[in-house]
């Protein structure tokens, strides 16, 4: 199969296409038929293995493209190519049962917990999203249960199908050099950024007011107040305080060590002692234990820098700054003598979260650092900028443009890493495509004569 670049930049940044069906948890939720489309009656469009896709998958997902504008030429070359995307995931289920790959019912049930977590965050609140579905969020999690387990198989499939795929100095070259000119992908101006970071401390009379205010809240709860009620009228956590402060289940290693030490102790419906985290000070009470995973509410209060010690900490870089300028001390020796930030060890410099690189494309910036370096000249370093550290507190910064890139079609020289890992992907998706064939041939695939018509990418002729 020809996998040029055009197709690779169809799915730029992603895996390979079973991936999709991962990316959109909502599949599979029941969407009323509107905007005119017509009324499906369910039946079974095609067999793989012992799974089966039904017209209601299709259509779900086709609904569900529509809603987010992804919908790609005609009506019925997007639902062929939603059956073909279908048709992956379900060999691989299949293949899952072969390798004996077991994922256990608290697993996808803390994977789901985190993944509606964030839809509720998107949507705002979770009765807005029960009304975009116009479902109860029970109903939802039951319909979304099999979707979830069925794609947590997937995935273990396929990291073990591409987990060894690498590629070398002479694949990516050659990966390059068969890129057509009119289709080299063009790089937008990047940014190389590095940071001396004053985090001012917090006063031990903050620390007692916030903790003597949690002290009230477990109190009131001790005496009879509801836990969920005072998380949404107290909890500082933007994650969690609509939801009456329940986080979900979530397994060990995953939380905060001093928080998890004590919420895994805790019995159904207990509340914790005040605890202390890097995030702040909260109390905890008990949900739903399974296993190694739990389930439980928290409120969380942090306490706040004062304005008086982030005028210091301000002070103190105008100062580093300026000894940076007058060539007093070189940027990388500050970094080290001044820097409290976590990069200290790297020159400051700044890792782009979306790539763990250290280049940054202007929308992947802080938007005050994005303001700030757009007016700034390589080399130039930059005046206090306000800041929160990744525990959402508040803090300084001066930031050195170290490099900025102009607008330009990929090359070697400069796009080296990128181009690498277009290839890897590249690689990935052939050995991908490549298994796909194998499985399929000695899989029992059958689909309805409606969809035999299919511009498929693999053969998924009946083999039966």
């Amino acid at each position: 199969m020809d996998f040029r670049i055009t197709h690779y930049i169809f799915n730029l940044l992603k895996l390979i296409k079973p991936v999709l069906i991962a990316t959109t948890i909502f599949v599979s939720v029941h969407i009323s038929a509107q905007d005119g489309e017509d009324f499906v009656i369910d039946r079974v469009v095609a067999v793989v293995g012992k799974s089966i896709v039904l017209e209601s998958d299709i259509q779900n997902q086709f609904l569900n493209y529509k809603l987010q504008r992804e919908i790609r030429g005609s009506v019925s070359d997007m639902k062929c190519r939603i059956i073909e995307e279908i048709l992956f995931q379900k060999l691989m289920v299949t293949q899952a049962e072969v390798d004996s790959i077991v994922v256990s019912e608290v697993q996808v049930e803390a994977d789901l917990d985190r993944r509606l977590s964030g839809f509720i965050q998107q949507f705002g609140s979770q009765e807005k999203m029960e009304e975009y579905y116009n479902k109860t969020l029970t109903e939802i999690k039951k319909e979304l249960y099999e979707i979830v387990h069925e794609q947590m198989l997937a995935q273990q499939v396929q990291s073990g199908i591409v987990s060894g795929v690498d590629v070398t100095p002479s694949e990516i070259r050659s990966f390059y050099k068969s890129i057509p000119e009119d289709s080299i992908p063009l790089i937008k101006t990047e940014y190389v950024i590095a940071e001396i970071v004053k985090n001012p401390p917090i006063s031990i009379e903050e620390k007692l007011r916030v903790k003597e205010q949690l002290i009230g809240i477990r109190k009131r709860i001790l005496d009879g107040s509801s836990f969920s009620t005072l998380a949404i009228m107290y909890s500082q956590d933007p994650g969690s305080a609509s939801k009456g402060g329940e986080l979900g289940f979530y397994g060990r290693g995953q939380l905060y060590p001093e928080f998890e030490a004590v919420a895994f102790k805790l019995k159904e419906g207990e509340i914790s002692n005040i605890i202390e985290t890097e995030a702040g000070y909260h109390i905890i009470q008990m949900i739903e234990r399974k296993g190694d995973y739990v389930n439980v509410r928290h409120i969380l209060l942090t306490p706040k820098v004062s304005p008086e010690d982030l005028n210091i900490a301000r002070n103190q870089l105008d100062s580093i700054a300026g000894l940076i300028r007058s060539d007093s001390i070189t940027f990388e020796d500050a970094v080290s003598r001044f820097s409290e930030g976590e990069n200290v060890n790297n020159g400051g410099l700044i890792v782009n979260p979306y790539t763990m690189g250290t280049t940054f494309e202007a929308e992947q910036l802080d938007p005050q650092v994005s303001f700030v370096i757009e007016k700034m000249q390589v080399g130039e370093i930059s005046n206090p900028v306000p800041m929160k550290t990744e525990d959402n507190k508040d803090a300084f910064r001066v930031v050195l443009l170290k490099k900025r890139t102009q607008p330009h079609k990929a090359n070697l020289v400069d796009d080296y890493t990128k181009i690498r890992e277009w290839a890897l992907q590249n690689k990935q998706m052939e050995t991908m495509s490549n298994w796909i064939e194998e499985k399929s041939k000695d899989t029992y695939v059958k689909i309805i004569d409606e969809y035999k018509s299919c511009n498929f990418e693999h053969n998924w002729g009946d083999n039966d």
